[in-house]
């Protein structure tokens, strides 16, 4: 007759149909070691009646008493039920098996001794889940307080993911990146369902003008940073690009020679010049250098993705630089001005840039001439270009000088008057009389012009006969109009000294007689002082 142990092993088999072969085991150890009725060395063992257990059966008032006995190998049984189930650890990433799905719910197999159930709501990415699949899930806790096994599918894609960004970026991996949107100075990329920023510098080596083309499309990227503290990651597509780039730029330079001519793409275009895109490579055309005439601004010559022709000037092979002109396809405009044309001969152009100190005119395309103020007017008094012509103004002008070797002009309009100077002597003769306009005061006396171009100076002995004047302007007024005489020419040096008593004749000549010694006069006390007094007589 056969025995069944009563224990712990029939109450595990209520629990679990995975310990049904656990009786058959005991049933042969049994055998094997001769426990028969009334054989048996070992304890009381409870005896289970024969036919198949049951709940019913069970005496539990016994096992509550701990009267029912174990089977010495319990130990040893309870470790093998175990080794049948997965091992898992809290905090721990693990895959498991969708086995049910309900409106509301996932519950998922780990292999556990209990399943583990998810909010539906996060797996709303994969709506096409459905029992059988595999999923990666996090475990937050083995059992709740009601034993629950805690499981969550987000915070184990996010870990995942962030271990997949940071094995991305040190092992320089090419990663795959779908652009969601865009944002302040670029664009949020969705990658492994974590965003990252891409920057508008890195998304390609060329500026971008449309960012809003590259929203939703699927692209590959290189994570180049990551900031573990604030779980920022940033991705570059023109990384990946730029090494490519980089081989071409040198097979590039290295074919290049100063005075070679090639066809580039207008890439971008500054205030001071325009960036050339020579197929892999870029070229500066500096503002100078787009053409022989003045250029405000470089859109004037050129429009962006422009086709046209280059010639190299110079090229840097270390900072890889190269710098290349666009005029010096044309021939300079001084190569054909009129070799008829002189120093004197008058020539009309189109004022194109002023200074305080003169105004630029192009007689030609690309031929330019300067101006001098002092050439504006024969005038002394030097003045601002700006009170004789202004931008856009048509202007005749004399040629002054002509240097076809160093292609510089200068011109000049007052020589298109005459030189007042030319016969001053016979315009304003010695002792002849004029009227002045008053220019400026010095101490010495004040400066007068007659007309423009003759100036004068009435010194300051030369106002009265009588007052004594200590400064011009108790004498006379800025602008205000004075009678006076020439006294002196100088044309060399283009001086005239003028006078305003000698309007009148010298009174000292007839002073000595009216005046005369012993004489008698009533006059005027003018100043008082300690050696003695200031009398005005009456004349």
């Amino acid at each position: 007759m056969k025995e069944f142990i009563h224990g712990s092993e029939s109450a595990e088999k209520e629990e679990s149909t995975e310990t049904d072969d656990i009786p058959e085991v005991v049933e042969a150890e049994a055998e094997n070691d001769n426990l028969t009725t009334g054989e048996s060395d070992l304890p009381e063992i409870a005896k289970i009646p024969a036919g198949k257990p049951s709940v019913e059966d069970f005496d539990w008032e016994s096992y509550e008493n701990k009267e029912v006995k174990f089977s010495p190998r319990h130990k040893e049984y309870e470790a093998m039920y175990d080794e049948t189930l997965s091992t898992v650890s809290v905090d721990e990433v693990i895959t498991g098996t969708v086995i049910q799905m309900t409106s509301r719910e996932v519950v998922i197999n780990i292999g556990y001794k209990s399943e583990g159930v998810v909010s539906l709501n996060e797996f709303r990415y994969n709506p096409g889940m459905k029992v059988g699949d595999e999923v990666e899930v996090y475990v937050e806790s083995q059992e709740d307080k009601k034993g629950q096994l805690i499981l969550s599918h987000k915070k184990a894609r996010a870990i995942k993911s962030w271990e997949r960004v940071n094995t991305s970026l040190e092992n320089d991996e090419i990663i795959t990146g779908y652009i969601k949107c865009r944002t302040k100075g670029g664009m949020i990329v969705d990658v492994f369902g974590i965003e990252a920023f891409l920057p508008g510098s890195q998304i390609d080596v060329k500026p971008i003008r449309d960012y809003d083309m590259y929203v939703g499309k699927t692209m590959e990227f290189k994570v180049v940073k990551i900031n573990q503290e604030f779980k920022n990651v940033v991705v570059s597509h023109k990384a990946l690009i730029e090494a490519e780039l980089e081989q071409q730029k040198k097979e590039i330079i290295a074919k290049l020679e100063k005075g070679q001519v090639l066809e580039g793409t207008v890439k971008n275009i500054t205030s001071y010049g325009v960036f050339i895109d020579l197929g892999g490579v870029d070229g500066l055309i500096h503002i100078t250098d787009l053409s022989w005439g003045r250029v405000n601004h470089p859109e004037e010559i050129v429009e962006l993705d422009q086709k046209l022709n280059v010639v190299i000037l110079d090229f840097d092979d270390d900072k890889k630089r190269i710098a290349l002109g666009l005029k010096q396809l044309t021939p300079h405009p001084w190569d054909s001005v009129d070799p008829d044309l002189k120093v004197g001969d008058k020539v009309t152009g189109k004022v194109v840039v002023m200074a305080d100190y003169g105004a630029f005119v192009e007689i030609a395309s690309g031929v330019e001439g300067l101006i001098h103020v002092s050439e504006m007017s024969w005038s002394q008094h030097l003045r601002s270009a700006q009170e004789f012509m202004k931008v856009g103004d048509e202007v005749e002008t004399v040629i002054l000088t002509l240097d076809r070797t160093e292609r510089k002009m200068s011109l000049g309009i007052k020589q298109l008057k005459p030189d007042p100077w030319q016969d001053i002597e016979q315009k304003y003769t010695v002792g002849s009389r004029h009227t002045a306009r008053v220019r400026n005061f010095t101490n010495f006396g004040v400066f007068v012009e007659i007309e423009e171009g003759v100036d004068g100076l009435i010194h300051i002995s030369d106002l009265s006969w009588t007052k004594k004047i200590k400064h011009p302007a108790e004498f006379t007024a800025i602008d205000a109009e004075i009678e006076v005489v020439v006294l002196e020419i100088d044309k060399e040096n283009r001086r005239l000294s003028l006078g305003h008593k000698q309007l009148e004749e010298n009174p000292w000549d007839v002073f000595e007689d009216f005046f005369a010694t012993d004489s008698i006069h009533e006059g005027t006390v003018m100043e008082v002082f300690d050696k003695g007094a200031i009398i005005a007589l009456p004349y």
